[in-house]
């Protein structure tokens, strides 16, 4: 496979202070927000937007993470015994807006059970999404709020975001198969694997 860089570390810096005052403005108050991020990448995510808030305008905003392992739909087809983390909400979800943070929105079934599960722990006011990289290929009616990048892209390609609090560094780079590898084996690529146990959705 060949890897191409398509966001640097300042790109994403640049990226995530955009959402923030995005998430800002839209949210005329803030004393209801909390940022929810979704094991694994989207929690540094959710953090930094976090640490912006309390650096632009002095908010202090909840950071909370969010496991959903057993709310996809595909779980156990994928992998018979699943990674499981915990999740981690440090406030009571009923009547809050809930801010959903996600590295990279795909067919938007993360997405989808990401909500199921939140929903289950109680009722929020709303639920916003924020993803750092959109790359198309929908397969539910799911669309982000808050974008940091559109990236269309094949399905025969991988979008990999890096992080330096999950990877030792900050980049996001595309990996393309090599037309070989493509031809060599019939693609039932339902779904992309980010890493050995997680998923682009």
């Amino acid at each position: 496979m060949t890897e191409t860089g398509i966001m640097t570390p300042e790109d994403i810096r640049r990226s995530l202070a955009r959402i923030t005052h995005e998430i800002i403005e839209r949210n005329k108050t803030t004393g209801h927000l909390v940022l929810v991020g979704m094991r694994t990448r989207g929690v540094p995510l959710a953090e930094r937007l976090a640490l912006n808030m309390e650096g632009f305008g002095d908010l202090r905003i909840p950071v909370g993470a969010l496991d959903i392992s057993f709310y996809r739909d595909d779980l156990f087809s994928l992998n018979p015994q699943p990674a499981v983390q915990h999740t981690d909400i440090p406030v009571d979800v009923e009547g809050k807006t809930l801010i959903l943070v996600d590295d990279v929105l795909y067919t938007g079934r993360s997405a989808r059970a990401a909500m199921d599960a939140l929903t289950d722990l109680g009722r929020p006011d709303s639920i916003q999404l924020v993803v750092l990289i959109d790359r198309g290929h929908r397969e539910l009616p799911i669309r982000a709020d808050y974008i940091g990048k559109n990236m269309p892209s094949s399905r025969h390609e991988e979008i990999r975001v890096r992080l330096m609090e999950t990877d030792g560094i900050d980049e996001v780079v595309i990996l393309k198969r090599d037309r070989n590898e493509v031809s060599a084996k019939p693609v039932k690529e339902k779904l992309v694997r980010k890493e050995s146990h997680e998923f682009q959705e």
